[in-house]
């Protein structure tokens, strides 16, 4: 059995929901040609994201928008109508009144399921979600959701698998991050991106580099290989604010292996058909099913010497990007 699906890289309109729902649109129904059965957006996608640290606390509530709100509900009924499942990011205002870097996947069926990112960095006002999320699918598989930093921490990946995830959507907006190892990421100039026409070699460099494809290659194909999942990546490409986000939006199977992927310096969009009998004889699965809980209390355990809180770590963006 195959499950075919697509994922997106594009360079969203900080504040535009507008013009970034049409983009959303226009490739949900280019995914729907191609014959896939689900699309994934990049984060925060619809509402834009690094303009987000600048907002005052108006500007963020004028920004966000309820899971009901219009933005989703748009997404839910082109869902519908079309008979694709759909993920997209945008910024939530919740129930409680706090406000989440949030993430939903509506499916054709009508469900809509929401995840609030775990480790969100982008504004002092903008709470952490506290659950991880995992779904049944149409397809006969599990599915989880992990946005950006959520996806670097290895417990998250794991704990997603354990609660039965075989399919992990990764939205991101990354490349070109100030991170403050020395062997990390590094911004990227946003000239190179301004002049990608004129001098499409610097561009590609970055996207396929250190500040992109090759970061990824620490770290992505294990999430995807330890787990016994597909993981299906998506993430915003081109200038962004001051930082010039990579793309490499890709897909890979059970085993690690990209399948798909795309180093375009524009919109794009990739697919490809997942195997899922992979799925009980991949490694990861393997792995899983040897596990010895009793051996590992200590990873619930504070170390010594940690920084404090996780809002304490998390205060200075330039932590992020590993």
């Amino acid at each position: 059995m195959t499950l075919k699906v697509s994922t997106v890289q594009f360079q969203h309109r900080a504040g535009d929901k507008a013009y970034n729902l049409q983009r959303i649109a226009e490739f949900t129904r280019q995914a729907l040609r191609e014959g896939s059965q689900l699309v994934v957006f990049p984060e925060m996608c619809i509402t834009g994201y690094w303009h987000v640290p600048k907002l005052d606390a108006a500007g963020l509530q004028a920004l966000a928008e309820p899971l009901s709100g219009p933005s989703i509900t748009a997404v839910a009924a082109l869902a519908r109508q079309l008979g694709i499942a759909i993920g997209a990011g945008f910024l939530e205002r919740g129930a409680d009144g706090a406000l989440y870097n949030a993430y939903a996947v509506c499916l054709p069926d009508g469900a809509v399921h929401r995840h609030r990112k775990l480790h969100a960095f982008e504004h002092g006002l903008i709470a952490s979600g506290d659950r991880y999320t995992v779904f049944d699918t149409p397809w006969g598989i599990r599915a989880g959701i992990l946005i950006c930093w959520d996806n670097n921490l290895v417990e998250n990946a794991r704990a997603t698998a354990l609660l039965g995830a075989e399919l992990l959507i990764a939205p991101h907006q990354t490349g070109g991050c100030n991170s403050v190892s020395p062997h990390g990421m590094k911004p990227i100039p946003v000239e190179k991106w301004t002049r990608r026409h004129d001098d499409p070699t610097a561009i590609e460099a970055e996207i396929l580099g250190s500040n992109g494809r090759e970061w990824l290659m620490r770290w992505l194909p294990a999430r995807a290989h330890d787990n016994g999942m597909f993981l299906v990546f998506s993430n915003g490409i081109g200038q962004d604010e001051d930082e010039v986000r990579t793309g490499n939006a890709m897909i890979l199977d059970p085993y690690g292996r990209i399948v798909a992927e795309t180093s375009a310096a524009a919109d794009a969009l990739v697919s490809a058909d997942l195997d899922l009998s992979l799925l009980d004889r991949c490694t990861g699965q393997r792995w899983l099913r040897g596990r010895r809980p009793e051996l590992y209390g200590l990873l619930t355990e504070r170390r010594e010497g940690n920084l404090g809180p996780l809002e304490a770590r998390f205060s200075d963006a330039s932590t992020r990007g590993g």
